[in-house]
């Protein structure tokens, strides 16, 4: 009794339940869940997505009742064939676990699907609305292709059929120098390095050591909707879209339509098509330009005839050249026969000015007025006081005497400057005398009356005509020409005397 006493104070006996510590727990719970599954692969739909600062990418998977939190560790997710994306039907393939720290449940994933080619073309649709909604696939952006681009740029995969008949087309057309950046046409690499790739040749410096292209074709050959999927990956989109060297989309056949071919500027059916695009038949070129230049040639050698056409009927309107001479060479030869007459009046009035300015002098006699001032300022000295008479008469004798010779001074430079130019208008006369002009070989023809011929019709009526050289006239028909008549000598000048 006293034990039983002892044993009621000591507390409750804790029967036959065991007692288990929070990491226990957890990690049965934890064997326990992955025992019982293991790998799984569950379907729903993708909900919230959340991508951390460690490049872990956490995401939900759900259904109309219940969710299933899902983790794609870093290094995972570079390798996922489908990126996860909000809405978006997939099949999640990983295992379950647990993570105590939370007392939760959740599926690490390692694989990524869409749910069948319905999902995926939803996905799509969404892609195109929002891109569209952004302008990308506006007609304005698309940019024209060149006509004949030096350097063509090809982004495919180098070991397909795609990349050969690329460069065989293009031989049979118009060879152009082809750059192949190697790509990976399928697969969760494919995006990034298409994308890269158009960045890489948009990234090329013209003039470099590798050329930069002129032209972009994008190909790949045909396949399934998920075999494509790297072409209608957003970056692919943006990569090609912001490209400033104009693109040609060669995505699948006919029948496949892909993202990039809304972004790109021109959209081929195949890749042998894309060639086609890019090139024209170097034969067609050829044919194009031979015709031009027979156009051409044709142009000018019709244009040329219409010049000379028009300009032979404008110079047949032209006056003829003598026609345009008669006047002038007439007037010159009137203004000819006047000139040795005007000289000679000329020179004749300038003598005659220059005698009565001597002769003027002469009779003025300035010595003779100099001598009578003199002597009647010596009679008025006599009249004067002795003194004052001397001093006046001494003044005004250097005054007459300085008159005097600023009187001859002034007389003299007349005369030299009247001489000077005397002498000058004889020279003038010279010069410009109608026997100058025999003198370098011309001749003055003169009829029996003496009258200058100046015409055939005038010389053929004169019975005789008698012709004047330099060095003295003949006579040609009529009586024998006699001597020459001996020239008259020129009236020797008047004196002029002197001033002294």
């Amino acid at each position: 009794m006293d034990d039983l006493i002892e044993d009621s104070r000591e507390g409750p006996s804790p029967g036959n339940t065991p007692e288990y510590t929070v990491a226990e727990i957890s990690g049965a719970v934890k064997r326990t869940l992955e025992g019982a599954f293991g790998r799984v692969r569950v379907r729903g739909e993708v909900g919230r997505v959340f991508v951390a600062r460690s490049g872990h990418l956490y995401f939900d998977i759900k259904d109309e009742r219940n969710v299933l939190a899902s983790v794609c560790w870093k290094g995972q997710v570079g390798r996922l064939q489908q990126r996860p994306e909000e809405g978006m039907e997939v099949v999640a393939t990983g295992r379950l676990t647990i993570f105590g720290g939370q007392s939760k449940y959740q599926l690490t994933v390692d694989q990524v699907e869409a749910a069948g080619e319905g999902a995926l073309m939803a996905m799509l649709e969404k892609r195109k609305r929002a891109l569209a909604a952004e302008g990308l696939f506006d007609a304005a952006r698309k940019r024209p292709l060149p006509r004949l681009p030096r350097v063509i740029g090809v982004v495919t995969s180098p070991s397909g059929a795609v990349i050969r008949d690329i460069l065989h087309r293009l031989s049979e057309r118009f060879p152009r120098h082809v750059i192949v950046w190697p790509v990976a046409v399928q697969g969760p690499a494919c995006a990034p390095q298409v994308a890269r790739a158009i960045e890489g040749f948009n990234a090329l410096s013209p003039g470099g050591p590798i050329p930069r292209p002129d032209l972009l074709i994008v190909a790949r050959g045909g396949g399934s909707i998920e075999d494509l999927w790297g072409f209608n990956e957003e970056v692919v989109a943006r990569a090609a879209a912001a490209s400033r060297i104009p693109l040609i989309s060669a995505v699948g056949h006919e029948t496949d339509t892909t993202l990039i071919d809304h972004v790109s500027d021109c959209r081929a059916p195949t890749p042998t098509a894309a060639a086609e695009m890019a090139v024209p038949v170097r034969l067609d070129c050829l044919s194009a330009v031979s015709g031009l230049e027979s156009r051409a040639t044709g142009a000018m050698a019709r244009g040329l005839d219409r010049r000379r056409e028009r300009l032979r009927d404008l110079s047949r309107a032209l006056p003829r050249l003598s026609q345009l001479l008669e006047g002038p060479r007439q007037r010159l030869d009137y203004a000819a026969m006047r000139l040795p007459a005007a000289l000679r009046g000329a020179v004749q009035g300038r003598r005659l000015t220059l005698a009565q300015a001597g002769a003027g002098l002469r009779a003025q006699g300035l010595r003779a007025r100099l001598r009578g001032e003199a002597a009647r300022l010596d009679r008025l000295a006599e009249r004067l006081r002795p003194d004052l008479v001397a001093r006046g008469i001494a003044a005004r004798r250097r005054e007459v005497a300085a008159q005097g010779r600023r009187l001859d001074a002034a007389a003299s430079g007349l005369l030299e400057l009247r001489a000077e130019r005397v002498a000058g208008f004889g020279r003038l006369l010279g010069s410009l005398s109608y026997k100058g002009t025999l003198a370098r070989g011309y001749a003055v023809v003169r009829d029996s009356a003496g009258q200058v011929v100046t015409g055939r019709a005038e010389a053929r009526a004169a019975g005789a005509l008698e012709i004047e050289f330099a060095d003295g006239r003949l006579r040609i028909g009529g009586a024998s020409p006699g001597p020459a008549p001996r020239p008259r000598a020129r009236p020797e000048p008047p004196d002029q005397g002197s001033l002294f």
